[in-house]
């Protein structure tokens, strides 16, 4: 039974009902949760933090309860089986290593996640739309360690992960961006022609193409929560942690370090970066990884790979957010990405910023379809939306920095 919860909502209830089920059945007594205290989740899941009221085992004096509500897609993988394999792939590294909260417990039948509670963290986003530029600079860099020791720490155990999985059910695993990734190197030159007038080239798709084998069985593998936009990485007194890893797979490494780059791909906060700090970024990141992966130590071939993983992410950004615009016809105006207008900018500036800053990474590494075809798309958007902002704006922390 849950005590002492005021007036929360229901879903909030039914999930502390459950983790107390599970806790009590896993220490053979009584458990007691109370104070819940909603942290919001989505239309798949309830978060809740919960202080343990009756502890008749070693629980720490709070925790959070991550509840499945929603089934899962009859032609998808369950993203409860996923967030399961990777808590339990982090729990069993040393304490050092760890990127994520503690998995305490878990239930299958009632989809349930008992996770450590990081506290009462700021979230990578609060830092970026808040006031001190210190801060929000010290975090950036503090959350590019981060994945990068994420990285090195799970590099060479994918096997590891696939027998979590496969324990849970799954069969096969994949990077749930990969198919979307290949469908858009496909369709995307038809979709520029139809929604912007735009052609692509024969050899600008030959360039997109060869991006393909970051999808492979390359040698850079470890572990990505596919989803590290700035509202899914808290800043805890013991660093940068990641959470929510309903997608969590291995991919290659800079899959996720061309965040840095584009920045944030498709994120609903997708503001700018001043450039001389992301190529900090990068270079934070590296450090952390160079020892595992000592040939990224060369500029060259690092820069290669990090373009090649901002024109995959460009040309699936472009695909996923396209056809969100208006068509010509209406004449409508552009939505932000996210529905909060004020923490996310215009689809077409966003597309505008992904395609100028990958024309000018292309352009000093002579892949000039490329660079030719970013002019194209950019000349588009903006006849398309001329009262658009001319550029993506910094995030507002970073503004006096900029």
């Amino acid at each position: 039974m849950v005590h002492d919860l005021g007036d929360p909502p229901r879903p909030v209830l039914a999930a502390l009902a459950a983790a107390e089920r599970v806790l009590s059945k896993r220490a053979g007594a009584g458990i007691v949760l109370a104070d819940p205290e909603d942290l919001g989740g989505s239309d798949r899941s309830v978060v809740a933090r919960a202080r343990v009221a009756r502890n008749p085992f070693s629980l720490p004096r709070t925790l959070v309860v991550k509840h499945y509500v929603a089934a899962p897609a009859p032609d998808r993988p369950d993203p409860f089986h996923y967030e399961v394999a990777s808590c339990q792939l982090f729990t069993a590294l040393p304490a050092d290593d760890r990127s994520s909260p503690v998995l305490i417990a878990h239930d299958p039948d009632a989809r349930l996640l008992v996770l450590e509670d990081l506290g009462r963290s700021s979230t990578l986003a609060d830092k970026l739309f808040g006031p001190d530029a210190e801060a929000a600079q010290r975090c950036l860099l503090g959350w590019a360690r981060a994945l990068g020791r994420m990285q090195a720490a799970t590099a060479g155990l994918e096997g590891d992960f696939g027998a979590l999985l496969r324990r849970q059910g799954e069969r096969a695993w994949r990077d749930p961006m990969a198919e979307d990734a290949r469908t858009a190197l496909a369709g995307l030159p038809g979709l520029l022609d139809a929604r912007l007038g735009v052609t692509v080239g024969a050899e600008a798709v030959a360039q997109a193409h060869e991006t393909v084998r970051l999808l492979g069985g390359t040698r850079y593998r470890a572990f990505s929560p596919s989803d590290t936009c700035p509202d899914n990485n808290l800043v805890t007194s013991r660093g940068v942690r990641f959470v929510d890893f309903e997608w969590g797979c291995f991919r290659d490494i800079v899959l996720d370090a061309a965040y840095f780059r584009v920045p944030f791909p498709a994120c609903e906060a997708s503001f700018a970066l001043p450039p001389k700090l992301a190529a900090a970024l990068v270079e934070a990141w590296r450090t952390e990884i160079a020892g595992v992966w000592p040939e990224l130590d060369e500029p060259e071939r690092l820069q290669r790979r990090l373009l090649d993983a901002q024109l995959m992410w460009v040309w699936l950004c472009t695909w996923w957010l396209l056809p969100r615009l208006p068509d010509p016809e209406s004449g409508g105006r552009d939505t932000p990405i996210g529905p909060d207008a004020a923490r996310s900018p215009r689809i077409s500036t966003a597309l505008a910023h992904y395609w100028r800053e990958l024309g000018a990474a292309a352009t000093e590494h002579g892949r000039g379809a490329t660079a030719e075809l970013a002019a194209a798309v950019v000349a588009a958007l903006r006849r398309r939306f001329p009262d658009a902002p001319e550029g993506l704006a910094v995030f507002p922390a970073l503004r006096s920095v900029a």
